[in-house]
C-alpha cells in the first residue's frame, strides 16, 4: 500500500482494533501509537521518498519470568513478550542495496550479496542485519535489497533485551518479503541467535529471541541444545488483575563481569565434579549426596547456586502449570519462592566487590513492603547484580505503587508494560 493512503487510513483509526491488541490497552490509548506510527511513516518518507509501497513490522521486548540464570546450563526458563517493540516502515527496493536507519543511530548500509563476516563489523546492528541475510541465504532464499526506517520504545539497559527485539524485527522483514512467510518464528529466532553468535560475537543463548519472536508467554527446555523445545503458554494477562512493573535501579553495569562469568563459572565447576559439562546432566539427588566432598573441591557459594539451579529448574514446570490451570495465585508464589532462592542462593543481586551499592536489594526490599500484605509478587529481573526488579502489582493498587515507588528511587524508575500476546509480526 502507498505511504499516503496508509497514513490516511492510520489517521482514520482504522487499525486501531489491531493496536488495541498488539499493544494490550484500550481504544482510548490507540492514538498514541497511531501518533507512531504517523511519525515513523513520515520520517521513512523523509530518507526514502513519498509514494513508496510500504510495510509496517513490529518485534516486541522480552522480560524473564521464571529460571534465573538457568538457560546456561541447559536448563528450563520461562520468557514473555511486552508491549514495548521496535517497529518498521520498510519498502522493497530495486536494487539489492539494504538500508536500514535506526533512530537516533547512523544509516546500516550494506550489499544483500555481499554476506562476508567482516570482524570490524563486530558488535553492530551492521553485523547483525548482514548475518540474518546470510543465514536466510544459506537457507536457499535470495534476499535483496529494502529501505527500513526503525524507531524502539524498549528501555535501553532494562534487561527487555533491545538487541533481540532488533534481530526478530530484521528477520521477521525478511521472511516476509522475500520467503512468502514460510519460516516458523522458532527459526526467525534461531536466525537472529545465529547472528548475534557469528557476526555479532555475542555467545548469547536463545531466550531473548524466542520470546520475542514467538510472542505471549514462552517456556523454553534447553536441554538439547541444537533443537530446544519451545512452546506458548495460553494465559490471558490482561484479564488476572495484575500489572507487570520493571523497576530501575538506577544501578551500573560497569565493573560486573566478573560477576556474571562466576555464575556459569560456578555451576560448570559443580557439573564437572561429576564428569558433566553443565548441571542439566547432574543427577539432583546425586548432587545432594556428594555436598560434603562438593565443598570442599568447589566452596560453598558453588554449592548453593547449584542448589538455586535444581530448585528454579523445577520451579519453571510449576509456573508453567500454575499459568495453564489459570491460577495466578500459584503462579506468583512461585515467583516470590524463585526471588527469594536468587537472593539466598544463587545470590546475584549485588556484586560482593561493591557492597555499598545494592539498589537491587533495596528496591526488593521495597516491593516487599509495599506488596506483601497486597498479593503482590517480586524478584531480581535478569542477570542480576544491577539493574531493574520485577513485580506484579495488583491492578487497583498499580497507581499507588508507583507513586511512592517512585517517591523513594526517582521518577521515571518504575515502568508498568503488560504481556504482549504477538511476538514479531507485520501490523499492516
Amino acid at each position: 500500500m502507498l505511504s499516503a493512503k496508509v497514513k490516511e487510513l492510520i489517521a482514520q483509526g482504522k487499525y486501531d482494533e489491531n493496536l488495541s491488541y498488539l499493544y494490550v490497552c484500550d481504544f482510548k490509548k490507540t492514538s498514541e501509537y497511531r501518533k507512531r506510527l504517523l511519525l515513523a511513516v513520515e520520517n521513512f518518507e523523509k530518507l526514502f521518498g513519498a509514494g513508496r509501497d510500504i510495510r509496517i513490522f513490529s518485534a516486541p521486548g522480552r522480560t524473564e519470568v521464571g529460571g534465573n540464570h538457568t538457560d546456561h546450563q541447559r536448563g528450563r526458563v520461562l520468557a514473555a513478550s511486552v508491549n514495548l517493540d521496535v517497529i518498521a516502515v520498510v519498502s522493497v527496493s530495486e536494487s539489492n542495496q539494504v538500508q536500514v536507519k535506526s533512530e537516533g543511530y547512523p544509516m546500516d548500509a550494506l550489499n544483500a550479496a555481499d554476506l562476508d563476516l567482516k570482524k570490524e563489523e563486530c558488535n553492530s546492528s551492521l553485523a547483525l542485519i548482514r548475518g540474518i541475510i546470510s543465514k536466510f541465504t544459506q537457507l536457499g532464499y535470495h534476499i535483496g535489497g529494502f529501505d527500513a526506517y526503525t524507531t524502539s520504545n524498549v528501555l535501553a539497559g532494562s534487561g527487555l533485551s533491545s538487541s533481540a527485539a532488533f534481530e526478530v524485527l530484521i528477520g521477521t522483514i525478511i521472511n516476509d518479503l522475500f520467503c512468502g512467510g514460510k519460516e516458523s518464528a522458532l527459526k526467525i529466532a534461531q536466525i537472529g541467535q545465529y547472528a548475534e553468535n557469528v557476526y555479532f560475537g555475542k555467545p548469547c543463548g536463545l531466550m531473548d529471541q524466542a520470546a520475542s519472536s514467538v510472542g505471549g508467554f514462552v517456556t523454553i527446555d534447553f536441554k538439547n541444545a541444537e533443537e530446544p523445545k519451545v512452546e506458548q503458554v495460553h494465559f490471558d494477562f490482561a484479564k488476572c488483575g495484575y500489572a507487570l512493573c520493571i523497576i530501575d535501579t538506577k544501578g551500573s553495569h560497569s565493573d560486573l563481569t566478573p560477576d556474571y562469568a562466576a555464575v556459569p563459572a560456578e555451576m560448570r565447576k559443580v557439573a564437572a565434579f561429576f564428569g558433566k559439562e553443565v548441571l542439566s546432566e547432574v543427577d539432583e539427588e546425586t548432587f545432594y549426596q556428594n555436598i560434603p566432598v562438593l565443598r570442599e573441591k568447589t566452596g560453598d557459594r558453588a554449592v548453593l547456586r547449584a542448589i538455586h539451579y535444581f530448585a528454579d529448574n523445577a520451579r519453571v514446570l510449576k509456573e508453567v502449570a500454575a499459568l495453564k490451570d489459570n491460577d495466578f495465585d500459584a503462579f506468583k508464589q512461585q515467583i516470590i519462592e524463585s526471588g527469594y532462592s536468587s537472593y539466598m542462593y544463587l545470590q546475584n543481586v549485588f556484586s560482593p566487590s561493591h557492597v555499598q551499592e545494592q539498589g537491587v536489594s533495596l528496591t526488593l526490599a521495597l516491593c516487599q513492603k509495599l506488596l506483601g500484605g497486597r498479593g503482590g509478587a517480586y524478584r531480581v529481573h535478569g542477570g542480576g547484580f544491577a539493574g531493574t526488579v520485577q513485580s506484579f502489582v495488583p491492578v487497583g493498587y498499580l497507581n499507588e505503587f508507583v507513586e511512592k515507588m517512585e517517591a523513594m528511587l526517582g521518577e521515571g524508575s518504575c515502568h508498568t508494560l503488560s504481556i504482549r500476546p504477538v511476538g514479531g509480526t507485520k501490523i499492516l
